[in-house]
C-alpha cells in the first residue's frame, strides 16, 4: 500500500468533524467534488470504507474511527511544521500556539500577549482556550499555561507560584440577598458551580459545613459562563482572588472559611527551548504570569 498524502487525511478529518462533504468543503475552501475525490482516493489506498450515509449525514465506520488518533497526530505535526517554518531565523518572529484554561486565556493572557507583540512585532499568536490538558509532546501547542503539574517528560517546566480561589459575588447580589456569615448560610443563597461534579468539587464540599444541603442553581462546565454569572449578579461562585480585584463591584464571600490553591506552571517542549519565537514568548509569559500570581 502506498502512503496516502497528507491532504487526504486533512479532508478525512474535516468530513469526520462536519459530517458532510459540503460543510467540510467550506471549512477547507475546497469544492464538494474535490473533497469526494479525496475520500474516495483515501478509501482506495487503505482498502476499506470510511463513511456511510445516515439521516444525520456521513457516519464514520469503525475502521475510520480507529484512524482518528493517527490522523490527528499527522495534523498536529503538519501544523507544528508550519509554525516552525514561520519562525526560521535568529529573530523572534513567526506563529506561537498557546493553550490555556478558559479564564486564563480570556481574562489574563490577552494584555500580556499585547505587550509581547509590541516588543516583538514579528510574532503571531494562536490561542487555544481549553480546560483539558493538551499534549505538548504531540505538538498540539507550543506553550501551555497549566493549573496541574505536568507529568510528561521531555518538557521545559517552570512553576510560577499559586493562585488563591475563593467565593465571590457581585455587590448587586449581596445588596439583594445579604452577605452570608457562615457556610451554613450558603444553603439559602443562589450558588454558581459546575454541572458535572469533579474530584476537586467533592474535595471542596467536604471542607464546607452543611455542604450536603448545598445545591448549585446555576450550573455550567464552562468557567467563563460561571464568571459571567457572578459578574451579572446571579449569585455566589468561585473566582481567582487576583482576577476578582480587577472586576468592579466583585466582593469576597467567606474568604477565611473557603479557599482553594491552584498551582500555575508554564510548559513547552524541550526541543523548542532554542527556537527564538518560543523562547521569547516563554520567557515573556514567565515574567508576566509570575507578576500576576504574586499580586
Amino acid at each position: 500500500m502506498n502512503a496516502p498524502e497528507w491532504s487526504l487525511y486533512r479532508s478525512f478529518l474535516a468530513v469526520l468533524r462536519d459530517r458532510s462533504l459540503s460543510a467540510a468543503g467550506r471549512s477547507l475552501n475546497l469544492t464538494q467534488p474535490t473533497l469526494a475525490r479525496h475520500i474516495d482516493a483515501l478509501e482506495q489506498e487503505l482498502g476499506f470504507e470510511l463513511f456511510t450515509r445516515s439521516q444525520q449525514g456521513l457516519a464514520p465506520t469503525e475502521a475510520a474511527l480507529a484512524l482518528v488518533p493517527y490522523a490527528e497526530n499527522i495534523a498536529a505535526n503538519a501544523a507544528a511544521l508550519l509554525r516552525a517554518a514561520s519562525g526560521i531565523g535568529s529573530r523572534a518572529k513567526g506563529t506561537v500556539r498557546i493553550t490555556a484554561s478558559e479564564i486564563v486565556g480570556s481574562e489574563i493572557l490577552p494584555p500580556m500577549l499585547t505587550r509581547l507583540r509590541q516588543a516583538h512585532p514579528g510574532l503571531e499568536f494562536e490561542l487555544v482556550l481549553s480546560n483539558k490538558v493538551e499534549n505538548l509532546l504531540r505538538r498540539d501547542a507550543d506553550i501551555a499555561v497549566r493549573m496541574v503539574e505536568p507529568a510528561q517528560e521531555a518538557l521545559v517546566v517552570k512553576k510560577l507560584g499559586s493562585l488563591n480561589v475563593s467565593l465571590h459575588a457581585h455587590a448587586s447580589y449581596l445588596k439583594r440577598a445579604g452577605m452570608p456569615s457562615s457556610t451554613k448560610d450558603l444553603a439559602s443563597h443562589s450558588l454558581i458551580g459546575f454541572d458535572q461534579e469533579t474530584p476537586a468539587l467533592r474535595a471542596m464540599r467536604s471542607r464546607m459545613t452543611g455542604s450536603e444541603a448545598l445545591r448549585f442553581v446555576f450550573r455550567s462546565d464552562s468557567d467563563l459562563a460561571q464568571l459571567q454569572a457572578i459578574r451579572s449578579g446571579f449569585g455566589i461562585g468561585f473566582c481567582q482572588d487576583n482576577l476578582a480585584k480587577r472586576i468592579a463591584d466583585l466582593k469576597p464571600v467567606l474568604a477565611n472559611a473557603i479557599s482553594l490553591k491552584l498551582g500555575v506552571w508554564l510548559v513547552m517542549h524541550e526541543n523548542l527551548r532554542s527556537t527564538p519565537r518560543c523562547r521569547a514568548v516563554f520567557d515573556g509569559l514567565a515574567l508576566e504570569l509570575a507578576a500576576y500570581v504574586g499580586r
